[in-house]
């Protein structure tokens, strides 16, 4: 097929290049962007949406039964049980719904959790693993003990020197943008620091250290228990782990994927080689609007090479979203 520039395909109807101006790529969030009852409006309204919830949470089994009765209920969702299994069920969805419209993303990028619904739809796990994996996850975490994760206004070097204990960099979401994830006590003495070097610090719902060195027991469980057998992505997938496009060596292989739980997340980074790359209109596929102010934030969005669309709106409907894609 003949391409403009940048990942523009010249056969594609006039018409529907004129309406949708850019090719689209498609961000999944992951831990701190759920809250009570995200994305429930559209279980038993839309039915692409609530046949892939359904389909999601009967693979999870007592762990989905679970995690569903407590989303559906409006209750606390931000301990690792609820929080992983329904953040993987909710951006799994989202991503159906919006590829039953008839959408071709050009690539594919997921933050933390995210970047395993984002490997799912691009075909390195099937739904049966990522499931699998995600279960084994919640497993692996749970006993793990107390922690938490800040976001922080600053860089990522500007945050080195505070760092104690097992207090680590969790994750650069952008320039000023930084999250920090450790046990409680060295975490909230790091918060202190900051706090009276005038940063701003904001908690991230998360009761588990994503992305420090606390959660090594949880690397060595989920490796020891590894039992899918992932293949290359079929579309563009870009590593927050990496920082850039994924290979086809990191996408099969085991340790990548459970180290996961103890490396920082580069997304920043990475979504800055995916717009460098295309011109596209990136659609936040999940709860929230996180990955939509990081991207706002990039330079491909602030010049306007490339746009950003949350899926769901305040009223956590997808109609606006829907005419601007269809």
């Amino acid at each position: 097929m003949p391409q403009g520039p940048r990942g523009f395909s010249l056969s594609r109807p006039l018409s529907r290049f004129w309406r949708r101006v850019v090719d689209v790529a498609l961000m999944f969030p992951g831990q701190g962007s759920q809250y009570p009852r995200m994305a429930a409006s559209l279980y038993g309204t839309d039915a692409v949406f609530t046949s892939v919830i359904d389909e999601v949470f009967e693979l999870f089994g007592e762990v989905g039964s679970v995690a569903c009765e407590d989303w559906l209920s409006g209750a606390d969702i931000d301990h690792v049980s609820r929080a992983q299994p329904l953040l993987f069920a909710v951006d799994y969805a989202l991503g159906r719904t919006v590829l039953s419209w008839g959408v071709e993303p050009v690539a594919l990028i997921g933050h933390s959790a995210g970047e395993v619904v984002a490997a799912t739809l691009a075909g390195v796990f099937s739904l049966e693993e990522a499931v699998s994996l995600v279960r084994d996850r919640v497993v692996s975490a749970v006993p793990i003990p107390s922690g938490g994760m800040l976001a922080v206004a600053a860089s990522e070097a500007d945050l080195l020197p505070y760092l104690e204990g097992d207090v680590a960099i969790a994750a650069v979401n952008s320039a000023r943008q930084t999250m920090l994830a450790g046990s409680d006590e060295p975490l909230a003495r790091v918060r202190a620091r900051l706090e009276a070097d005038e940063y701003i610090v904001v908690t991230v719902p998360a009761s588990t250290p994503f992305h420090s060195p606390a959660m090594q027991p949880a690397v060595d469980e989920a490796l020891a228990n590894w039992s899918a057998s992932p293949v290359a992505p079929s579309l563009p997938l870009y590593s927050g782990y990496t920082g850039k496009l994924m290979t086809e060596e990191d996408a099969l292989s085991p340790r990548f994927w459970t180290r996961q739980l103890t490396d920082a997340v580069y997304f920043g980074p990475a979504l800055n080689e995916l717009v460098a790359m295309y011109d596209v209109l990136l659609v936040e596929a999940g709860p929230g609007q996180t990955l939509t102010s990081f991207a706002r934030r990039t330079k491909a969005v602030r010049s306007g090479a490339s746009q950003v669309l949350p899926l769901l709106d305040a009223h956590d409907t997808i109609e606006s979203a829907r005419a601007r894609l269809v």
